[in-house]
């Protein structure tokens, strides 16, 4: 169990994020059309993962709207932006925004996800949310960089995370 703060007040998550050098645990998600899309599909493409709790919140918006600008262009990668939010926010959302670098997938059907990523909020205000992180995947599966972001409310080293996904 990792602990993060939601405001200054502590909050507990399910696990902690996959270590580094392992293989990523296998999804299956919900994309903004309603299909699913799993892990194993994604396979010979770089993945950032950027894991919120939702939408609704500025800092979640603003993550996914600079990840869809600074990613766009890396050579075989792919952004996953990944909540609890239902499908037709994701949709609605992006098509405002002009969000098109970036798949959206929703966790709403699966708990499974939260668990094996260890991202599930256990308590506080947005218990039943996931905390927001990053989780870079290489081609071959391997987890090669993560962030769990401390404080819920402050948003991920961007930097960092492109570093990672351009190597």
């Amino acid at each position: 169990m990792a602990k993060i703060k939601l405001q200054g007040n502590p909050v507990n998550t399910s696990g902690e994020l996959p270590a580094k050098g392992t293989l990523a645990p296998e999804f299956s998600l919900v994309k903004s059309d309603l299909s699913s899309l799993s892990l194993s599909e994604l396979t010979g493409k770089k993945l950032l993962l950027n894991i919120f709790p939702s939408l609704g919140t500025s800092v979640c918006a603003t993550a996914l709207r600079k990840f869809n600008q600074l990613a766009a262009g890396i050579t075989n990668s792919m952004v996953l932006a990944i909540s609890k939010d239902l499908p037709f926010v994701h949709k609605d959302f992006c098509a405002a925004e002009g969000i098109t670098d970036v798949i959206t997938l929703s966790g709403f059907r699966d708990t499974a996800f939260g668990k094996a990523y260890g991202v599930d909020i256990l308590d506080g205000l947005f218990e039943g949310l996931y905390a927001r992180s990053v989780v870079i995947i290489d081609e071959t599966g391997k987890v090669i960089y993560t962030q769990l972001v401390p404080e819920i409310a402050d948003e991920p080293d961007y930097d960092a995370a492109l570093d990672a996904l351009k190597k």
